[in-house]
C-alpha cells in the first residue's frame, strides 16, 4: 500500500491528531526485523504489505485516552498481522518440522542424561548426524514456525491500555494460562545458556538485526541465525507440557 493511499485512508478514519502515513517507516523496520523467521523465497514485501493492514487496523481503533502511544499501540498491531501471515502461509515442508521435532527431542534427551545445557556436538551425535549436517538443520529450521517468542509473549501492554490489548478476546482461564505459560518462558530463558540469551535479548529487547548482532558477537548472521533457532528448540523442549 502507497503512502498515498495510507493518507486517503487517515482522511476517512482518523483525527489530526495521528498521521497515519508518517509509521509507514515503522511498519517496514518490524517487516525486515521479521524476516529472520521466514525463507529464502518469502519476499519482505509481503510482510510489509501485512504490517500495513496492521497499521490500518490500529489507526482506525486507536484510543489514545487509554494511556498508549500510537507508535506503541500500532508496533503491536503490525507485529500481530505480520504473525497472523506467518500463521496462514506455512512454508516449510513437513521435513523441517520432523527434523525440528527431533532437535528438540535430542536437546531433551542430552539434558536428562548429563543434567546441563546440551552443547551442538553433542546434539548433533544424539541425532547421529555430524556437525555440517546439524547445523544445516537448524539453518532450516529458522524459517519454519517452531516456537514463537512473539506469540507466547505478544507485546502485551496490560498497564497503557487497561487490557491485553495483543490479545483482547481472551477468556479469563485463557488469560490465566497465557500468564502461566508467560512466566515459565521468562524463567526458562533465563536458563539458557549466555550466547544463545544474549541473541534474544539482542533479537527481541533491543530489536537488532542478524548483521548487528553478529557485529557484536563475532559470529556471521547465518550463524546468529542457528544459535536462535537452537534456543528455541531448546526452549520447546524444556516447555512441552505446554504444547500438549
Amino acid at each position: 500500500m502507497s503512502v498515498n493511499g495510507l493518507a486517503m485512508y487517515e482522511q476517512k478514519t482518523q483525527g489530526p491528531s495521528v498521521k497515519v502515513e508518517d509509521y509507514a517507516p515503522l511498519v517496514k523496520r518490524i517487516a525486515y526485523h521479521m524476516m529472520m523467521r521466514m525463507p529464502a523465497s518469502v519476499q519482505v514485501d509481503d510482510l510489509i504489505q501485512a504490517g500495513m493492514i496492521g497499521l490500518l487496523e490500529a489507526s482506525r481503533k486507536y484510543d489514545a485516552s487509554r494511556g498508549a502511544s500510537f507508535e506503541t499501540y500500532a508496533g503491536i498491531r503490525i507485529r500481530g498481522a505480520i504473525i497472523d501471515e506467518m500463521r496462514r502461509g506455512d512454508w516449510a515442508p513437513r521435513s523441517v518440522h520432523r527434523n525440528a521435532r527431533r532437535v528438540s527431542e535430542a536437546i531433551s534427551r542430552v539434558e536428562a542424561k548429563t543434567a546441563r545445557d546440551a552443547t551442538s556436538t553433542e546434539v548433533a551425535a544424539e541425532l547421529g548426524v555430524d556437525s555440517v549436517e546439524y547445523f544445516k538443520m537448524l539453518q532450516d529450521t529458522s524459517s519454519s514456525r517452531l516456537f514463537s517468542y512473539e506469540e507466547a509473549f505478544g507485546d502485551d501492554e496490560k498497564g497503557a491500555q487497561g487490557a491485553d490489548i495483543s490479545m483482547p478476546f481472551l477468556t479469563p482461564l485463557e488469560g490465566l494460562s497465557r500468564d502461566a505459560l508467560k512466566k515459565s518462558l521468562a524463567q526458562a530463558i533465563t536458563q539458557l545458556p549466555e550466547r544463545e540469551k544474549l541473541v534474544l535479548a539482542l533479537y527481541y529487547d533491543e530489536e537488532l538485526n542478524l548483521k548487528e548482532i553478529g557485529r557484536i558477537i563475532g559470529v556471521s548472521e547465518s550463524r546468529v541465525s542457528q544459535i536462535h533457532t537452537q534456543a528455541a528448540l531448546r526452549l520447546r523442549g524444556r516447555l512441552s507440557e505446554w504444547q500438549e
